[in-house]
């Protein structure tokens, strides 16, 4: 039998170093960028980065690895991966988009949050190829951050996670130092969207800070609602909780100042449409969502000394949330004129494309950007361009909210008819992980024989749930076409 690789899986091993030895060791390729490109969504595109690589340059490219435990069989993925569609890269389509009136060269924005607290940081994400910053949040009031302040949930030996929480507040620097840096940034990045985000605690603090932000010339201003680590009462999430505050403040701000207004949601709540209506009765021109999920982790690496608290939890795993936010937002009625920004769990292209289809202008990453660092954009805009071209879009415009009409309430989804399951005896490898799954989580419709380490499904047992495709590691089971249930007896 055929040696198994799994071109994914393996390219999750790599580390993704910086300033990688095997880019060194390769002198007619980047199998670095070829990797970079299979782990973030681009695998149909990768090979274009050893198309020119022969046996040894491949060979000393994986000699060159130093990974913790074995190299990255770089020559074998290299081989499997599919031929690049020759497409010509100056014909894709173009991803700028408005916002706000604000056009922006493409929807990929940095997220209000340590990924943006300096003039240094920003440049160099502007000049890699980011179209905007939500900078860091500015307040009137001292902030003194605690050490440490990050925990990791589904931390891997690659320093890969799936979640993760943080401690962290606003700025730390100076209303002044901030606002020189928004100032230089403007100046010097002319075409980039500047996008100062403030958090006051009174009437008189929001306009005193928005009117700051109008004087310094940036592009619009974000206001933060939602932050839910603050340390005093009355501000963060404690505001994005109460419409009659969204309203009072987003009003006051907006009267105050010619910029765009966007307030910025908080996902804890039941129901982000009391607050995300608050905000656009008080006149707010967009809305930003979501900020982070209150969470606990139980890890020591996140104790403060001997202490613990209740604190923001994002990154890939808090996606789903997210989108269910924006898809409430979306389906609004009384809201269809107001633009929103996505946050929440924005790794791939596909990822942003996701938020996009359901209504997002653009969208904001920040956790992404803390692990793998601002170099996402190539694959971002590299992935959601070719997305483009296969599907015959030429204006990003098209996508935005296209996904919203296919959902509706779960009483309105067709009952009548099933799609079964079918493996494929090709792909499967025996694990029997499908028998397992479907005999103490589903509906004991898989058998399983020992002896040649067959599964077979059971059409009678069967309800089409689809756990056994999930689990299957070697995507050995895809579905049958829909049909008509059968009577019951």
């Amino acid at each position: 039998m055929e040696k198994r690789f799994h071109i994914d899986e393996e390219a999750d091993r790599c580390l993704l170093c910086a300033s990688a030895p095997c880019r060194e060791a390769c002198k007619n390729g980047d199998p670095a960028r070829m990797l970079r490109a299979v782990r973030f969504g681009n695998q149909s595109l990768a090979k274009r980065w050893v198309a020119d690589c022969d046996a040894a340059d491949l060979a000393a490219a994986e000699q060159a690895c130093i990974h913790y435990d074995r190299p990255i069989r770089i020559a074998e993925l290299a081989a499997r991966l599919p031929e690049p569609p020759a497409i010509d890269e100056a014909a894709l389509p173009d991803l700028g988009i408005d916002f706000c009136g604000i056009h922006c060269e493409n929807p990929f924005f940095l997220a209000s949050s340590a990924v943006c607290t300096n003039y240094e940081m920003v440049a160099r994400a502007f000049d890699m190829g980011w179209a905007g910053v939500f900078y860091k949040t500015i307040c009137l009031g001292e902030i003194n951050e605690v050490s440490p302040r990050f925990d990791a949930v589904g931390l891997n030996a690659t320093g890969d996670f799936y979640g993760f929480r943080n401690m962290e507040q606003l700025s730390e620097n100076s209303v002044d130092v901030d606002f020189d840096i928004l100032s230089r940034l403007k100046r010097d990045y002319p075409s980039k969207i500047v996008v100062a985000s403030i958090m006051g605690q009174t009437e008189e603090e929001w306009i005193e800070l928005a009117k700051m932000v109008e004087k310094a010339g940036v592009d619009a201003v974000e206001l933060n609602f939602s932050c839910p680590q603050m340390r005093l009462v009355g501000m963060g999430s404690d505001v994005g909780q109460n419409p009659e505050l969204v309203l009072f403040f987003t009003h006051h701000v907006k009267h105050n100042v010619s910029i765009p207004v966007i307030p910025k949601m908080t996902p804890n709540i039941t129901r982000i449409n009391d607050p995300a209506m608050a905000a656009f009765y008080g006149g707010a021109d967009a809305i930003s969502a979501i900020n982070t999920i209150k969470s606990v982790t139980m890890n020591e690496r996140g104790a403060v000394g001997d202490k613990k608290t209740i604190s923001g939890y994002s990154g890939r795993a808090v996606k789903p949330i997210a989108l269910r936010h924006i898809l409430d937002m979306a389906r609004n009625r009384h809201m269809k004129d107001i633009e929103l920004s996505g946050i929440g769990g924005i790794e791939t292209w596909s990822d942003a494309l996701d938020f996009i289809r359901l209504g997002c202008r653009n969208v904001q990453v920040c956790t992404a950007v803390m692990q793998f660092g601002y170099r996402l954009i190539d694959d971002l805009t590299l992935g959601l361009r070719h997305y483009m071209a296969s599907r015959g879009i030429s204006r990003l415009d098209e996508l935005v909210g296209e996904e919203v009409p296919r959902f509706v309430r779960a009483g309105d989804l067709d009952r009548d008819t099933v799609v079964y399951p079918v493996i494929d005896r090709e792909k499967c490898i025996g694990c029997g992980r499908c028998h397992i799954s479907c005999a103490d989580g589903g509906h004991q419709a898989i058998e399983f024989d020992l002896a040649t380490r067959t599964p077979r499904i059971n059409g009678h047992k069967c309800v089409g749930c689809h756990l056994c495709r999930l689990v299957c590691p070697s995507g050995a089971i895809s579905q049958a076409r829909r049909v008509k249930k059968k009577a019951k007896a």
